[in-house]
């Protein structure tokens, strides 16, 4: 997703002086099966990650391990075609090239991909079923993260979904010097399912969808213009830019190697079961390690848990941040939060000591003038929000931890529309 830009529906009708070639050239076999950067360059830092050593085991059972077995090309497209998929799942040679790749030069990277994958495909399939697009486009971030939430691009694309910085605002994501919700797991699918989402309803053709993400719903408006307005991927693949020529073929790849890794004598890394985790709002600041510190809990897996914050410090105080923690250790750190946020740490708090006790007058005035009035008392527990744009009820829901009818209910709201801007009371 390193080109994406801000999509707009007017792009299909904007004017270009693009002349049409006469005659398409759809030959696929005139490039090199260029490994995506995602599957180039985060694989290694997914091998160091928390979740893989506290998680993942060699599998030394196979004695097949390293053996690649030979099939017809007609195997491949068989089984291609059996994949339960409503996307378009083309063999051809530049397919064949990639699938080469996975079972091969990177076959040890697939073993920790595979693994990896039980972290995050359920988040994905349910942001992609809550869109109602296809649950196969979670093995998306297989060529642009190789599902590593920290992965970051040349280009400056951050997550597993590798979301530049534009799209990630338009989508709803906050990105400052504190946090970044790109690499926030359950966030960044959501907005990257309603991007997907969106760009279907420009192109209509989920294998143009795919190559839009890779280089930006404007580029492929362009190359269906040099292609004379032929709208199938094959068709315009030789006007498009070099790396998306080679980005579906490689997602196809991706499906191929995630439903046939057997075939090949592919081993997943064995995957212990996490903790079960929870998520808790979090107004106050606090660190990492006064967490780590009173409850008892290892500070990398705090980090682990919560990618999307750029420090150990996370900035509750600024605005409501999540902390999301093993069920267990959640009690432990509501039970203890006050010795939490009293806890000192080395290094200088970023809220100062004065700011602290204004805010606690601010909270005791509030809760004297609330015990003179029910009123007042409704007045000041009422929540409100600013709709971001792109954002849904649904998701104002989940993040509010209430209901869409109780959203309904408190703001007279009468269906689903909503606008950015728009001021919601959420309890």
């Amino acid at each position: 997703m390193r080109y994406i830009t801000i999509f707009a529906s007017i792009l299909l009708f904007m004017p270009m002086t693009i002349t049409a070639q006469e005659e398409v050239n759809t030959d696929v076999t005139d490039i090199t099966a260029d490994l995506p950067e995602g599957m180039q360059e985060n694989t290694d830092s997914l091998l160091r990650s928390w979740n893989m050593q506290r998680y993942l085991l060699v599998d030394t059972t196979s004695q097949l391990a390293n053996i690649n077995p030979y099939f017809e090309n007609a195997v491949y497209a068989d089984r291609l075609q059996r994949i339960p998929s409503i996307m378009d799942m083309t063999y051809n040679d530049i397919v064949q090239k990639y699938i080469d790749q996975y079972t091969n030069r990177l076959r040890h990277s697939v073993s920790y991909i595979l693994a990896a994958s039980n972290f995050y495909i359920p988040i994905m399939e349910e942001a992609l079923a809550f869109y109602k697009i296809p649950l196969e486009l979670k093995y998306l971030p297989v060529i642009e993260s190789a599902y590593n939430p920290r992965a970051r691009s040349r280009a400056g694309a951050v997550g597993l979904w590798q979301f530049m910085p534009r799209t990630a605002v338009q989508y709803g994501l906050q990105i400052n010097s504190l946090v970044d919700e790109r690499c926030e797991p359950i966030k960044s699918s959501y907005a990257a399912a309603h991007y997907l989402k969106d760009l279907y309803t420009i192109f209509g053709d989920w294998t143009l969808v795919i190559a839009a993400y890779n280089c930006g719903p404007n580029n492929i408006n362009k190359a269906i213009h040099r292609s004379g307005g032929e709208r199938d991927f094959w068709k315009i693949y030789q006007n498009l830019p070099r790396e998306t020529r080679g980005y579906v073929p490689a997602f196809i790849a991706a499906n191929y190697i995630m439903n046939y890794y057997g075939e090949h004598n592919i081993q997943p890394y064995r995957a212990r079961i996490p903790a079960t985790t929870d998520t808790l709002l979090i107004n106050k600041d606090v660190k990492m390690e006064q967490i780590a510190t009173v409850c008892g809990i290892d500070i990398d897996e705090i980090k682990a848990l919560n990618p999307q914050y750029q420090t150990t410090l996370i900035p509750g105080y600024r605005t409501t941040c999540t902390l999301r923690l093993p069920q267990d250790q959640l009690l432990k750190f509501i039970d203890l939060q006050d010795s939490v946020y009293a806890y000192g740490v080395t290094d200088e708090p970023q809220v100062s000591s004065q700011d602290m006790n204004v805010k606690e007058i601010t909270e005791k005035t509030t809760v004297k003038k609330s015990s003179r009035s029910k009123s007042r008392s409704r007045s000041s527990s009422a929540k409100r929000i600013t709709v971001r744009s792109g954002q849904t009820l649904g998701e104002i829901a989940r993040r509010n931890h209430t209901t869409v009818a109780k959203l309904r209910s408190l703001n007279g709201i009468r269906g689903s529309n909503i606008r950015a801007g728009q001021k919601l009371r959420v309890r």
